[in-house]
């Protein structure tokens, strides 16, 4: 780990490289310039840059005096560059979680940690529920897809069990909408039920092991609070909510009249899974400890030049935060979050900088936003697309910047999103001239495509995507597959995501140059970007 003397070299590389290639046209991304913003904002001192700290404070500083050094106007709030979220943390008090399962064979208490896992509450300090279990299949209802989970199955006042994720079946980047968390929980409370009990399927437990979840215990769930000091997109009726492992599940099966194992063999299968009483009971209780604070939105306007068009705003996302200093951890506790995501932050101040000091000027007006509280549930980019800083409707296109691994030299991109509008044709074009091809989705049972900022945006009815290197290589004999896989089972979320990752800069510049290309194709062309005819997503959320 780099130590604190590497912010003063980042700072003086930084203004070194800005006072270069001034007068290029067209201008061209700066490695050096990517470098030194990286090695700032993963530092060790900032302490992993957790929503609402002192660390995540410096982080923003630093994105607003980049922005000030290459004359971006402010368009947070009150003319700063700061747009203040309010916010509501929840920590779970570790040995306070009881679940015990009861039938005529008896009741049994299953251990936390080892069997099953919740989170505080962000509504209630003490949460409890005690109720009948009623399997519900995966807990989705959709018209659209002819898939109804609650069809004359009576859930009021009891406690849904739900597979985890969604029917093989299902489009990939729809049917992420409809395995969200969020969704399910919606689609529960709506119906009536006071509690809700997760269980994993070989292919979830596969790509999110139950292990995992407890590696991030101590670390609080938040939310954002609108005028009325309420936390957002909370269901008051269904606070208690559990993950079981999959031993944990076949224990409360073995207790029903289903088969777990039956149930399965339907999953894999793709066939209609049963669905009722369970007839198991569920005692649930937790106590959590809440607290109110404040992070920031960076945001930071390069104005459009022609004069109708300067009123439409394109915004390139990135968020800034990570998951922070886990005291609790022994050994290397701070998650520097240098790929996910100081690299979007970087790539996204380099690309301010290519519009600030390149002769080429964009027709729309141009935004960079650096969020908050990503990691605590896309709270920051939920907050600015609900109250942006601009007219509301104003926001023609967003381009998120999340995780692109630079370790590579790339030669694919991945653009989660790029289906469902127009924007596919602009990537398209701005990708040819860099001998650079689009891929599809590689890991389409992630559903990535609601877990990264830009899906708060099309929840607004913009059209957006998620853009990030693919899985190929310039390089002869270098898998960029391989590189992805390795980071995401050994560095991902771990302390390890820092700065002694094997950086490939030249490469990071490419990226760069990339983002600047799809900016310039979507705010100079002559017509905003549009969703598909018949898209599910702007059908759903189009305003």
């Amino acid at each position: 780990m780099l130590k604190h003397r590497s912010i003063l070299a980042a700072g003086l590389l930084a203004l070194a490289a800005g006072a270069q290639g001034q007068d290029t046209d067209p201008v061209r991304a700066d490695k050096n310039m990517i470098r030194a913003h990286l090695t700032f904002l993963a530092d060790d001192l900032l302490e992993g840059r957790e929503t609402g700290s002192r660390g995540y404070d410096i982080a923003a500083h630093y994105v607003t005096t980049q922005f000030l050094q290459y004359g971006l106007a402010p368009k947070g709030d009150q003319g700063s560059f700061l747009q203040q979220v309010p916010l509501r943390a929840t920590r779970l008090v570790q040995e306070s979680p009881l679940l015990e399962l009861s039938s005529k064979a008896g009741t049994e208490k299953l251990a936390y940690l080892d069997e099953y896992m919740t989170s505080g509450s962000l509504l209630e300090d003490r949460s409890a529920a005690a109720a009948p279990l009623v399997f519900v299949g995966y807990g989705i209802e959709a018209d659209r897809l002819q898939h109804h989970d609650y069809a004359g199955v009576d859930v009021k006042g009891k406690i849904v069990v739900v597979l985890s994720g969604k029917p093989r079946s299902f489009p990939t980047e729809e049917g992420a909408h409809f395995a969200s968390g969020e969704q399910k929980r919606e689609v529960a409370a709506r119906h009536g039920a006071v509690g809700m009990i997760t269980i994993p399927t070989p292919g979830s437990e596969k790509a999110v092991p139950f292990a995992k979840l407890k590696e991030y215990r101590y670390i609080p769930s938040m939310s954002w609070v609108d005028k009325n000091g309420v936390a957002a997109h909370q269901q008051p009726t269904l606070q208690n909510r559990y993950t079981l492992s999959m031993p944990a599940a076949r224990k409360l099966f073995a207790q029903s009249g289903m088969k777990l194992d039956s149930i399965y063999e339907q999953v894999a299968a793709d066939k209609p899974v049963p669905r009722g009483d369970l007839g198991v009971s569920a005692r649930m209780a937790s106590q959590s400890t809440r607290s109110d604070l404040k992070s920031s939105n960076v945001v930071g306007m390069i104005e459009g030049s022609d004069p109708g068009l300067k009123n439409e705003y394109v915004v390139f996302s990135a968020h800034l935060d990570h998951l922070g200093q886990v005291k609790e951890k022994s050994g290397d506790n701070i998650f520097n979050g240098a790929m996910d995501n100081a690299s979007g932050v970087a790539t996204l101040i380099e690309t301010a900088r290519l519009f600030s000091q390149g002769k080429v000027k964009p027709r729309r007006s141009i935004l960079f936003v650096a969020v908050t509280g990503e990691e605590k549930g896309l709270l920051g980019a939920d907050y600015f697309a609900t109250n942006p800083t601009v007219p509301a409707g104003a926001i023609v296109a967003n381009v998120n910047l999340d995780m692109p691994l630079l370790t590579f030299d790339f030669k694919n991109v991945m653009a989660f999103g790029a289906e469902h509008s127009s924007l596919k044709g602009n990537l398209t074009r701005a990708l040819k001239p860099m001998n650079l091809e689009l891929i599809s989705d590689p890991w389409p049972e992630q559903g990535l495509f609601t877990r990264s900022d830009h899906y708060m945006f099309v929840r607004q009815g913009i059209p957006s995507i998620f853009l990030a290197t693919g899985m190929a290589s310039f390089q002869k004999g270098e898998d960029g597959a391989k590189q992805w896989e390795h980071f995401l089972s050994t560095n991902y979320h771990q302390p390890t995501d820092d700065l002694k990752l094997p950086f490939n800069f030249d490469a990071a510049a490419r990226f760069a140059q990339l983002n600047y290309n799809i900016a310039l194709e979507i705010a100079n062309a002559a017509d905003k970007p549009t969703w598909n005819k018949g898209d599910f997503f702007g059908d759903t959320f189009r305003k």
